[in-house]
């Protein structure tokens, strides 16, 4: 069962190796660059702010004043950007907190308000559209059949008949093969569970994107495009700051506001009630109930990715 194998894995969501630096040649590699980037300063090709952002160590890597620089520097470059007050937080992960999310597959209606909800909270590109959650439209005749959905209907009311919905999204692995193959450390497992992005370290090669059995990984292809009246000034360094062209991004359980007490936008959004969220580590949290009381599975179970993102039937 799901749930059985969640149990004994809860403890374990840092994979061994995950904790080491990062990348010795890469970091060496941004040090030698350091004189390309003072001659393109002295031939006025590029800013401070490029300049500070290219050679900035890894986030787990800076002193609490190096963070602080790099913190305002962001708040400087967004509220001019956006013409507003934007604040650029680092929260750190709690200790005894390990989070998950559990769907229930038998009440989602398929509306799609958890989508919007997610790209308003997080700030994604609205043109090009960047969308973290896929919902899929699947028959109820083949059951969750991945041949057989579909992320592109568009019905004049939903739930359809003979239809049920399976939304997607970042599984926030336990063992996840995505940071496994990112070359530079970017992404990583922080200590309640949120797999995470260093955007400023990221060098979009997309190795996690081909590594992620779920498709949940988004590229930004050109700059992204969001109305200064509708970005949230409210942002996270590690979540939903604006990020730049040229990086990988996804889902990581709004922890903008989950690590402030506060439930994902898409479980707010949700009408209907199907989405769960909470500690795992607590034993009278409500995900814990689900998990212990019903009908859970996980998708693509057999690839040992030890998701926490558990589906279920509620009815």
């Amino acid at each position: 069962m799901a749930h059985e194998c969640h149990c004994e894995t809860i403890d374990c969501q840092t994979p061994a190796g995950n904790e080491q630096a990062p990348s010795p040649d890469r970091r060496e590699w941004v040090k030698g660059m350091a004189a390309v980037a003072a001659g393109l300063m002295a031939a006025g090709c590029t800013d401070q702010a490029s300049v500070d952002a290219f050679l900035q160590k890894h986030f787990r890597e800076l002193s609490k004043s190096e963070l602080q620089e790099v913190l305002e520097r962001l708040e400087k470059q967004y509220s001019e950007q956006y013409g507003k007050d934007v604040e650029v937080k680092a929260t750190p992960a709690k200790e005894g907190v390990n989070f998950g999310y559990a769907l229930d597959i038998s009440r989602c209606i398929g509306c799609r308000r958890c989508v919007y909800a997610c790209v308003g909270e997080n700030n994604q590109s609205r043109d090009p559209q960047v969308h973290w959650i896929t919902v899929l439209e699947m028959d109820k005749e083949h059951g969750v059949s991945l041949e057989h959905a579909d992320a592109y209907y568009d019905g004049e009311q939903v739930p359809r008949e003979g239809k049920f919905y399976f939304p997607v999204a970042c599984q926030q692995c336990s063992n996840p093969p995505c940071c496994k193959v990112c070359p530079v450390n970017a992404t990583y497992p922080d200590q309640d569970g949120i797999v995470v992005i260093d955007y400023d370290w990221c060098i979009g090669c997309r190795c996690c994107m081909s590594a992620c059995p779920y498709g949940a990984r988004r590229f930004n292809w050109s700059d992204p495009s969001i109305p200064s009246d509708e970005m949230n000034p409210d942002t996270e360094y590690l979540g939903n700051r604006p990020r730049p062209k040229g990086v990988v991004e996804k889902c990581t359980f709004c922890l903008q506001r989950t690590r402030q007490g506060l439930y994902p936008k898409c479980v707010e959004a949700c009408p209907v009630g199907a989405r769960k969220f909470g500690n795992l580590l607590d034993p009278k949290s409500e995900i814990r109930y689900i998990l212990e009381n019903k009908r859970v599975f996980i998708l693509k179970e057999e690839l040992k990715t030890m998701p926490k993102f558990y589906y279920y039937y509620g009815l």
